[in-house]
């Protein structure tokens, strides 16, 4: 048997990347080790040259390292994401069904969290649209690299998260408020590229076409995310 093709992520595909390499290696008898960091530590590791055969990032960052020559071959497109709201399991639960809502959510949270992803960088421009980024600035709380929002929130230390709703859904100790109104909502797309280190260039592009297929479609809806 071919050794482990290895793939370095984000967190916020972590459980998704897992359940889709269990599923390959049932099919073909391919097995895939998946490592999931915070997406900037992952991007600057292939950037400096690790050894791997994939990476799923958001879509700018697959970008990123294609313009430096680190990845051999196009992006692929496979899932995408919006962003969720929690609060601790048993909290008092805000209204978020509309922008104003959310707006009067976020001014009223004695403390709040968002990820340091993608999504976070256009929550943090969101609150600045609204004119209340610097009321609410020393109430922030980030969570460290790697650090899911929701498990601050289940532990009480962040009053009100946000982050992707696939690194919510298998939290404990919370309760999922919903996604965003559509009017707000932010979509991140997460795409994969083989890695030019790779020396396993066809098996690899072979694993993004399965993720990216019809097959994947079910086991990435279950966890709250759509295919690209």
């Amino acid at each position: 048997m071919a050794a482990p093709l290895t793939l370095i992520s984000s967190m916020a595909t972590r459980q998704i990347l897992n359940d889709l390499a269990a599923d390959y290696e049932r099919r073909t008898g391919q097995a895939i080790k998946v490592e999931s960091v915070g997406g900037v530590d992952a991007a600057k590791r292939v950037q400096a040259g690790e050894a791997f055969d994939l990476v799923v990032l958001a879509a700018n960052a697959i970008d990123q390292l294609a313009a430096a020559g680190k990845t051999a071959g196009p992006r692929k497109d496979l899932v995408t994401s919006g962003v969720a709201v929690a609060v601790k399991a048993g909290a008092p639960r805000p209204a978020i069904d509309s922008e104003q809502a959310v707006k009067q959510a976020v001014l009223g949270a004695q403390s709040l969290a968002y990820s340091t992803g993608p999504s976070g960088v256009q929550l943090a421009k969101l609150f600045e649209h609204w004119g209340i980024a610097a009321e609410i600035q020393p109430r922030i709380v980030t969570a460290p690299p790697g650090v899911p929002v929701g498990s601050l929130v289940a532990k009480g230390e962040v009053a009100l998260g946000f982050q992707q709703l696939s690194e919510m859904l298998n939290l404990e100790g919370i309760d999922i408020l919903g996604p965003l109104p559509d009017a707000i909502q932010i979509v991140t797309t997460f795409s994969g590229s083989v890695v030019a280190t790779s020396s396993r260039v066809a098996d690899a592009r072979a694993v993004l076409e399965f993720m990216a297929s019809p097959d994947a479609a079910d086991a990435i809806r279950r966890q709250g995310m759509e295919p690209a």
